[in-house]
């Protein structure tokens, strides 16, 4: 089974669950989740984690992502976009100065009503699900933060804009907001993520590709491994006694590394938990009153 990420170019036509199902026939293996859903026709960077560093998706989901968007005045539809049905058009007789001014007015936090047709459940059932059967639910709008925006071509009722954003925002969300804000309503044209955390659109690797370096055993050096997550803090090897007490996840005292002596530990210290066969297998903080190190995340 492998472990760790893999930065995966999602193509326009998948769905975000169907790179999940491609990879689990490509990998032979089902522990596999992402980290951040894009719509159908979108593209770009969506960050895949594999095997133990599926632990991971929650952390990562609250990464910074940066989009190219195409926005696309004087239209409402259903579903935000240019893929859904056409409820409204109206001219746009706005100044390219209105265009900037208002679309910069939403640098910052704003309460965000999610879209209908998303992945986000209520009673269990997602809006998109509910929508495509002809219905509609309460939305409760949700904060979220836009950290910048900078605006490109403004070219008649077209106008491009790379945005950088926190968890949970919706750019055809953002593009309707805008388009409400302008009077003349507005969707999501095109979409491409080309950022999420630290992984880039230009690094990124399409499906093709993966099948590829399966075939000929190459995969492995597409994926990065789940201690990578972990490069800042530091790293200490159990002593060989202690290998039972790790492979249970058991508090370890200060005295269960091979490394001797240095600095007792600060409440809340960190580190990288390496097993008697020299493998990553856990991070664990250090517990002041307990004068043990106890286990934050498990990665056996």
């Amino acid at each position: 089974m492998y472990n760790g990420a893999i930065n995966v170019y999602k193509e326009a036509g998948f769905t975000s669950f169907d790179v999940v199902a491609k990879l689990r026939g490509i990998l032979h293996q089902k522990k596999i989740g992402h980290t951040g859903t894009l719509d159908p026709d979108a593209e770009g960077v969506l960050l895949v984690c594999l095997g133990n560093a599926t632990k991971l998706v929650e952390t990562l989901v609250d990464k910074v992502k940066v989009y190219e968007c195409v926005m696309h005045l004087g239209v409402e539809t259903d579903t935000e976009d240019m893929s859904g049905v056409v409820l409204k058009t109206s001219a746009v007789d706005c100044t390219p100065d209105d265009i900037r001014n208002t679309v910069m007015s939403f640098v910052g936090g704003y309460d965000q009503l999610p879209p209908m047709y998303s992945a986000i459940k209520v009673n269990g059932r997602k809006l998109c699900d509910i929508a495509r059967a002809g219905g509609t639910v309460q939305r409760t709008p949700r904060h979220v933060d836009i950290y910048s925006i900078v605006i490109g071509d403004i070219d008649g009722d077209k106008v491009t804009m790379s945005i950088e954003c926190g968890k949970g925002t919706y750019i055809r969300s953002l593009c309707r907001d805008i388009g409400e804000k302008l009077g003349c309503g507005a969707v999501m044209e095109h979409l491409i993520r080309t950022r999420s955390g630290d992984f880039y659109i230009d690094k990124a690797y399409r499906l093709s590709e993966i099948e590829a370096a399966a075939k000929n055993g190459s995969v492995g050096k597409l994926i990065l491994p789940t201690e990578t997550f972990f490069m800042d803090i530091p790293a200490f090897r159990v002593k060989t006694e202690m290998a039972v007490a790790i492979d249970n996840g058991n508090m370890l005292p200060l005295d269960a590394f091979e490394t001797a002596g240095g600095e007792i530990p600060v409440d809340g210290d960190r580190i990288r938990v390496i097993n008697d066969r020299g493998n990553f297998v856990a991070v664990y903080a250090y517990k002041s009153n307990r004068r043990a190190f106890v286990p934050e995340k498990m990665f056996l």
